[in-house]
């Protein structure tokens, strides 16, 4: 009898959140997965209220809701809502008014349906005299149907990108898939002795390294990542009325210079500020997570800890609300010893409803010309000029980029947007060209925008289904460079991923590597990209899963995979010589 009530659920969200022929596109195990895992939600509430009719009502108004929060967020980002997501529901929620959110045909009847669904309930006489019985067979009955759905789902993989999650696993089962994945198990062949073979390899400790005389000439150390700044050139046949970044395409001296791999689409900057800062890859975390409000609990060793070591300053600048994504909290823990955030800077100085790049420069052109003159400086910035979404129009701002082979409006707006920016870039590196103190920029994007579906369907000739692993990895690849206002080697066409960033940015500088460094350097060289799709293989020239690594390839990316988690959650036994935090907000 009770299967008539939650089965409704697994059906309607199915129907709210997927296409007529996505439909058909789940297998029969993982339909009755759903339904199960809806039942389970139902058991839970009756065993609390001991009231089955609250409780069915209860439970079909939260799951109904969950389905409907995904819908929203797939409007606005292309990816679905998952577990991971709760803790950044602050974040998103500052952003929400910059989207158009509407109701479908699907999402409409889906709507009415629940409505009519609930009424029924209402009319429905249920009730039990003895309830202690009740509560016995619903918490029994959920207990048994938790582990059938365990037994059931182990090798059943969480799907992140574009629909996956809804028309492979169903929605409701790829969320509870998120939740079993939050726990990072520890890697197979995690060992102590593996670690003190790469700690005998790879050096000394970061604080007996005596790196002052290598450091007396070091230069002010700015990093730049740039809000959705993407080159949408690498997806398809883009055709523009201007050169969009006509600045930067045009940098070709004292720089090196390419495309890296971000690990997001569309959302969560944080993960691709903290793959920078750390050297850390979210490859080895659970898919759809947040590493600052998840991981990040403690003094973290980071890119940060390792400048303050070196005897430099460390800002961070970020013109929006400093609770976004928990840097107020992470920020010190990285090693910053001071954070500007929104209320720090010009708000009249805005394009559409966020404060410009140029706001953003002004600031770190004042921070600079404010030190003292032996100070060394590392500015981290975080740009939000070009945050989505794309679709409002703003009387203070024009649309100068316009896209030629095709008309999308949030294209053109973000496409000048990022003309923008590159105008922006620009003045920054005119400055810096013309002071006397040695400076080195690092600058990327962090994610590629979200924008409308027929945009990349047009592009690569798909949209966002059914793409291989070489055409996915389009949409997650950022332009970035490092350059220097003195002589420095030159490259170009670069292929490298956020995680080796920092390494570069060091040895760039003429900085001192790490222990940690230097293996980043080393695994470079065998996988010169990767990120949490897969990696670039030299071995075989093409991008790969994981599981497909072999060989020296392989051997690397699993040593990689223990020291992060050593570094992360072997706190006990974190090894002093890769990870010692040297920060000043050490904390014994």
């Amino acid at each position: 009898m009770l299967r008539k009530f939650f089965t409704p659920n697994a059906c309607l969200i199915q129907h709210m959140l997927l296409l007529p022929e996505d439909r058909t596109r789940i297998t029969s195990q993982k339909w009755t997965l759903n339904i199960l895992c809806c039942a389970v939600v139902y058991l839970g509430l009756i065993f609390l209220t001991a009231r089955p009719k609250i409780a069915c009502m209860t439970a079909h108004i939260f799951l109904m809701s969950l389905g409907g929060i995904n819908y929203f967020v797939w409007q606005f980002r292309q990816n679905e809502f998952t577990f991971g997501d709760l803790k950044a529901i602050s974040t998103g929620l500052s952003v929400a008014s910059e989207y158009h959110f509407s109701l479908d045909t699907r999402a409409a009847m889906a709507v009415i349906l629940s409505i009519v669904y609930v009424a029924g309930i209402r009319r429905i006489n249920l009730s039990f005299k003895r309830i202690y019985v009740l509560r016995a067979l619903s918490l029994c009955a959920a207990v048994v149907l938790v582990t059938h759905i365990a037994i059931k789902a182990e090798s059943i993989v969480t799907e992140t990108w574009e629909q996956k999650g809804t028309y492979r696993n169903g929605y409701i089962l790829n969320f509870v898939l998120g939740i079993r994945d939050s726990f990072v198990e520890k890697p197979a062949d995690y060992s102590l002795d593996t670690i003190k073979e790469l700690e005998d390899k790879y050096g000394t400790t970061a604080a007996d390294a005596d790196a002052s005389k290598e450091t007396e000439d070091a230069p002010v150390i700015i990093a730049i990542m740039n809000e959705s700044f993407a080159d949408l050139g690498v997806i398809g046949d883009l055709r523009t009325n201007q050169e969009v970044t006509p600045f930067l395409d045009s940098m070709d001296t004292n720089i090196t210079k390419g495309y890296a791999l971000s690990s997001v689409f569309g959302a969560k900057t944080p993960n691709s500020e903290w793959e920078f800062l750390t050297g850390n890859t979210m490859a080895y975390l659970p898919s759809g997570s947040v590493a600052y409000q998840q991981y990040v609990s403690g003094n973290t060793y980071s890119l940060v800890s390792t400048l303050e070591s070196y005897g430099y300053n460390c800002v961070s600048m970020h013109p929006y609300y400093a609770t976004g994504w928990s840097r107020n909290k992470v920020y010190p823990l990285l090693g910053f010893t001071q954070s500007y955030f929104i209320d720090d800077f010009d708000q009249s100085n805005i394009v559409r409803e966020y404060i410009t790049d140029e706001e953003l420069y002004n600031k770190i052109i004042a921070q600079y010309e404010a030190k003292d003159p032996d100070e060394k400086l590392f500015i981290m910035s975080i740009t939000m000029q070009n945050h989505g979404g794309y679709t409002d129009e703003y009387p203070n701002f024009t649309e100068n980029v316009r896209m030629t082979n095709g008309y999308y409006s949030d294209v053109n707006q973000y496409l000048s947007l990022v003309n923008t920016s590159d105008q922006a870039l620009e003045k920054l590196i005119n400055y810096f060209s013309n002071v006397d103190q040695k400076v080195e920029i690092v600058f990327f994007g962090d994610h590629h925008p979200s924008l409308n579906s027929s945009f990349y369907r047009q592009m690569n000739g798909k949209g966002l289904s059914g793409l291989t692993i070489d055409e996915l990895e389009e949409l997650f690849t950022v332009p970035f460079f490092i350059w220097t206002n003195y002589d420095s080697e030159t490259q170009t066409d670069v292929h490298t991923s956020l995680n080796y960033l920092s390494t570069m940015v060091l040895d760039k500088a003429g900085l001192p590597l790490t222990p940690y460094h230097k293996f980043l350097e080393d695994l470079q060289t065998k996988v010169p990209a990767m990120n949490s799709r897969g990696f670039y293989s030299t071995q075989d020239g093409e991008y790969k899963h994981y599981v497909d690594a072999t060989g020296e390839e392989k051997e690397m990316l699993d040593q990689y995979q223990i020291l992060q988690y050593n570094d992360m959650f072997d706190k006990k036994n974190r090894s002093d010589v890769f990870f010692s935090y040297q920060g000043a907000n050490k904390k014994e």
